[in-house]
């Protein structure tokens, strides 16, 4: 039972490997903002580590409902004197007012980070059309 357990457990981290590495290639992260839309529990945040990971790239996260421009600043600050592109995850994008949306745009023109904002609400109503015209948007659907 136990090695059952071990090869499972080896095949699924390669699953998950394999993904992120598909992911890589079909996205070459060349867009700057990608919005992965899905309903509670399908896998957003999980998703978003494994690619900060794979990539080898710094993560921050912040959740819309409690953070604001200043946190927004204080990341894209701190990720500038980084000097590299880092993964910046907003969960619930879609609360995010207007302004606030606005303020991510400079770092995202500019490389400083890569934007992925997590929603469960159609980003084509709910995120700014200067980010969403740079997005790339991912549905994740559960598993049945």
């Amino acid at each position: 039972m136990e090695k059952l357990l071990q090869r499972n457990q080896a095949q699924l981290d390669r699953t998950k490997t394999d993904f992120v590495r598909y992911l890589h290639d079909e996205i070459h992260w060349e867009a700057r903002l990608n919005a992965i839309l899905g309903a509670r529990g399908v896998g957003k945040t999980t998703l978003a580590h494994l690619i900060s990971k794979q990539l080898r790239l710094n993560f921050f996260k912040l959740s819309a409902i409690n953070s604001g421009v200043k946190d927004i600043r204080e990341i894209i600050e701190h990720a500038r004197r980084m000097g590299r592109t880092n993964i910046l995850f907003i969960d619930e994008i879609h609360r995010f007012s207007k302004s606030q949306q606005d303020s991510l745009l400079g770092a995202v023109e500019e490389g400083i980070i890569t934007l992925i904002g997590a929603t469960t609400e159609n980003p084509s109503f709910e995120v700014i059309s200067p980010l969403l015209s740079r997005c790339q948007v991912y549905v994740l659907k559960p598993l049945e």
